[in-house]
């Protein structure tokens, strides 16, 4: 019931090892009597504790030298990501663009990833903006997320659209089409 049970397979490991997953130590007798090779295992209790501390004191240094290499890193990595923040300044009843993260993934051939545009309502701290929608009210985004909308709100009455003469001379009769580049409305346009 509290004994784990192992496979029964051969391995070179001790059975405790292989099923708890830790080192076994069991007392060892040594048969090796020869002087060459007590020397060589050092039982010298002096000169092992020294040996011991200057290893741990390396192992100190090593794990300095990493934490300040990741200092660094993360340093280096911090600059460069607010490197590429822009800041943006937003004003109430300034029309914005919300970008639509939903569409990054999948967007669509043509699918503009921009949705709105939407007035700024209120400008929070910390990047926080209230967007007013006609259609649903109010609600808050991050404003990484917005740009600004730049195209006038109203067009006025009296706009002229210039077209291409290729639609020009759908419009016009072929036999009509040289005359009309020679007049003064196709001086205007070109």
């Amino acid at each position: 019931m509290g004994i784990p049970h192992c496979l029964q397979n051969t391995t070179w490991y001790h059975p405790l090892s292989s099923c708890y997953g830790k080192a076994c130590h069991l007392p060892v007798e040594l048969e090796y009597k020869a002087a060459w090779a007590i020397k060589e295992l050092n039982f010298n209790l002096k000169t092992a504790g020294e040996r011991r501390l200057i290893q741990l004191n390396e192992l100190d240094e090593i794990r300095h030298l990493a934490y300040e290499n990741s200092k660094i890193y993360k340093e280096r990595t911090k600059a460069f990501h607010d490197r590429k923040i822009i800041p943006k300044n937003f004003a109430p009843n300034d029309q914005v663009l919300l970008f639509n993260s939903r569409l990054k993934l999948f967007p669509g051939k043509l699918r503009s990833r921009w949705s709105g545009p939407f007035r700024i309502k209120e400008v929070r701290p910390y990047g926080a903006v209230v967007l007013w929608d006609p259609m649903g009210g109010d609600f808050t985004v991050n404003g990484q997320r917005l740009k600004p909308y730049l195209a006038s709100t109203t067009i006025p009455q009296e706009t002229t659209l210039l077209l291409a003469i290729h639609q020009i001379l759908k419009e016009v009769p072929y036999s009509q089409a040289n005359d009309f580049k020679q007049s003064a409305e196709w001086e205007a346009t070109h």
